[in-house]
């Protein structure tokens, strides 16, 4: 019972963090803030969290969890078909960009308020996008290119394009692009072999 009690006050903690942090920066959130949020107490706060970055470290863990489940359940609906698995991401990506409160993507925003890529919070930042470009590699595996990992480090950047695009530009846009710019990428990539 106290561990349910103890993980569900945590979950609530990281909820408020969520919101608040995505909305308004890590930087500008302070404790207090999240501690109100979640209608709790700095001593309960700090039965769960050592400090403000070990907070935001499971924020964006958290975060990484959900956006992980979703393009390994693309990946795995396609069943090889690249075609299926895009654009069932980019519908996603673009959904996410027209909703009310989008800031594009709570990894970017945090490397550009953690710049130091020795902190923990870049560190998460960084595994995030490391598992992001092997997520592309397995995308495309199906295809057969000779250099899957040049494709996958093309697709990041159209990824991070995209989310900066959602937040700054047309919102409605960026499925599409998104997903002929993922299939111009593949498709010159299975035309001219291997990459230089």
């Amino acid at each position: 019972m106290i561990a349910t009690v103890q993980g569900t006050m945590r979950e609530r903690l990281i909820e408020a963090a969520n919101e608040l942090f995505y909305a308004q920066g890590l930087r500008a959130v302070s404790v207090d803030k999240v501690i109100d949020r979640a209608s709790t107490t700095k001593v309960t706060f700090y039965r769960h969290f050592q400090s403000k970055d070990d907070l935001i470290v499971a924020y964006l863990e958290s975060r990484a969890e959900l956006e992980r489940n979703g393009v390994d359940a693309a990946i795995a609906y396609g069943a090889g078909d690249v075609d299926v698995s895009l654009r069932l991401m980019a519908d996603h990506t673009g959904a996410a960009a027209c909703e009310p409160g989008f800031r594009g993507c709570p990894f970017i925003n945090a490397a550009a308020e953690y710049p130091d890529r020795d902190s923990p919070v870049r560190k998460v930042v960084d595994t995030h996008r490391d598992w992001w470009t092997s997520a592309f590699e397995r995308l495309v595996a199906p295809v057969g290119l000779a250099d899957p990992a040049a494709v996958a480090d093309d697709l990041m950047l159209l990824r991070d394009g995209v989310m900066v695009a959602g937040y700054l530009g047309d919102p409605s846009k960026v499925a599409a692009s998104f997903l002929r710019s993922c299939q111009a990428v593949i498709a010159g990539a299975a035309r001219t072999g291997p990459s230089i």
